[in-house]
């Protein structure tokens, strides 16, 4: 289910679900550390109290003082220095009754320089420290107000009774943390010590840790507007533009995305927009030469369609024996076209879809031209005595970047053109050299007839062929053959009649490595 929503969301909706997710369980964790950092500070604090009780109680054993309001006010003064640290300390007796608290006594610095036996000590009367006990009340966490008596009566009842007791109190910008414990003096229970002390460093820690949290919660949020707002405007508005724009090409849409704005730029989308505008240009001229080529194939055809079908009902018609003979051959004629026709176009598909796959590379061509030479020297030195005859300008090495099969291809087909409209006995000539640019060129030279068309652009046209005395033996496919593989490696061709003596010349050109 969750997949399944994921699957549906945008890469931006994506982005900011995940954030969110993260941002939830961050939060959640937050939450309970913050829950845990006030118990953890106020345990350290509460802590320190116990020590200062167990202290006080040791002291309170070790000088026999008995829990009455006269010894512990005596104690209180001569042990001052383990409270002056803390905010309050109260002594009660079994009874819960108020014997000592710091807040009653004047603790002034300058009765400390006078001896015990001659110091006055300023105790309020039992209606002021009556008031100062009820002013000073302890919240127990809820509405109810009680105070530290009723506090201390809950603790003899409770489970907690025996072990240090610590709880809270928070009033307006005040928070205070109280401790109590029994005192046990042999076996017997003799009173209670409480231990009051400002924590509010407490809760500043804590809304310190708060306002950090908040701080840097609000940053990250703002930090991933930024992210997704960069995100959904560099990358993935171009994105949804290349995909439009593909789709558009997919469903045939007159309506094309542009995507000049995209190509200017120089990172990967740049390259991406680039590349895909490159690859369906490519691929709608492959689609439109496919369309034209088999409309021309379609065209060439029904010609020799046409004849076979007048030819058929002729030799229905006729009895003539020699008239039959005759119609038989131009049928036989026509089929032989169609065939060849078929089997060339076939051919040139199956070159096409090889092209797709085959790669580029730098190549020395000069190998390649001698081996073709030799070859066709063997096969129609003996069978013509044509004679081909290889040349160079006396350079080493001519490099192109090309494939080496169809560049055997492109001389093989231009000399086979070549050596069909050559009489027996002639030359061909096979010339590489290099221009002043360093563009390699090739000429292919005959000695036939040469070129009968004004324009000689015309012979590399798809089906078109120039040969009166072999009509129908072609299928007028060879030269647009190698002039689709010429412009494969980013080179021409030339065709025009020799200047000193009857015969053609080929001529192309490849571009220098």
């Amino acid at each position: 289910m969750f997949s399944y929503f994921l699957k549906n969301l945008s890469i931006l909706k994506k982005f900011l679900f995940i954030n969110f997710i993260f941002f939830t369980i961050i939060g959640l964790l937050t939450f309970l550390y913050l829950n845990n950092v006030q118990p953890n500070l106020i345990k350290k604090k509460s802590s320190n109290h116990i020590k200062v009780i167990n202290n006080t109680i040791d002291n309170i054993i070790r000088l026999d003082v008995t829990f009455i309001e006269e010894d512990i006010r005596k104690f209180l003064f001569s042990t001052r220095f383990l409270f002056q640290s803390l905010d309050r300390v109260i002594f009660f007796d079994n009874e819960l009754n108020l014997i000592g608290d710091t807040d009653t006594l004047d603790l002034d610095p300058r009765s400390f320089s006078k001896r015990l036996d001659t110091v006055e000590l300023e105790i309020l009367n039992e209606e002021k420290t009556k008031e100062i006990i009820e002013e000073k009340n302890i919240n127990l966490g809820n509405n109810n107000s009680v105070s530290l008596k009723d506090v201390l009566f809950n603790y003899v009842g409770s489970k907690n009774f025996g072990i240090p007791y610590t709880f809270t109190q928070e009033n307006f910008n005040e928070f205070k943390l109280t401790t109590i414990k029994n005192v046990i003096i042999g076996d017997r229970n003799v009173g209670y010590l409480a231990i009051t002390e400002n924590a509010n460093d407490v809760k500043a820690a804590i809304n310190e840790r708060k306002t950090f949290i908040i701080r840097t919660a609000i940053a990250v949020g703002i930090v991933i507007l930024i992210f997704s707002f960069v995100l959904n405007r560099y990358f993935l508005k171009p994105i949804k533009n290349l995909v439009t724009y593909t789709k558009n090409i997919k469903d045939k849409n007159s309506k094309i995305t542009n995507l000049d704005r995209l190509k200017l730029r120089n990172d990967e989308l740049g390259l991406l927009s680039n590349s895909l505008d490159d690859m369906t240009l490519e691929l709608q001229k492959r689609i439109s030469h496919a369309e034209n080529f088999s409309t021309d194939l379609v065209h060439e055809i029904r010609n020799p369609l046409a004849s076979l079908k007048s030819a058929s009902e002729i030799l229905h018609d006729t009895n003539d024996i020699s008239q039959r003979i005759k119609l038989i051959d131009i049928l036989s004629h026509d089929v032989q076209r169609i065939e060849r026709l078929i089997t060339d176009y076939s051919q040139t598909l199956k070159d096409e879809v090889a092209l797709s796959k085959e790669k580029i590379k730098k190549l020395n061509i000069e190998p390649i031209i001698k081996s073709v030479v030799d070859d066709f020297n063997n096969i129609y030195q003996l069978k013509r005595g044509i004679n081909i005859s290889y040349i160079n300008d006396g350079n080493d090495k001519y490099f192109i970047n090309g494939i080496e099969n169809r560049i055997e291809q492109i001389l093989a087909n231009l000399l086979d053109n070549a050596i069909s409209f050559s009489k027996d006995n002639k030359n061909i000539i096979v010339r590489v050299s290099k221009l002043e640019n360093k563009d390699v060129k090739i000429n292919i030279i005959d000695e036939g007839q040469g070129f009968k068309e004004k324009d000689t652009n015309k012979i590399f046209k798809r089906f078109y062929s120039n040969r009166p005395d072999k009509f129908g033996e072609h299928s007028g496919l060879g030269l647009n053959i190698v002039k689709n593989l010429v412009e494969l490696h980013n080179g021409t061709i030339k065709a025009a009649n020799r200047v000193d003596q009857k015969g053609a010349n080929m001529e192309i050109t490849f571009p220098k490595v």
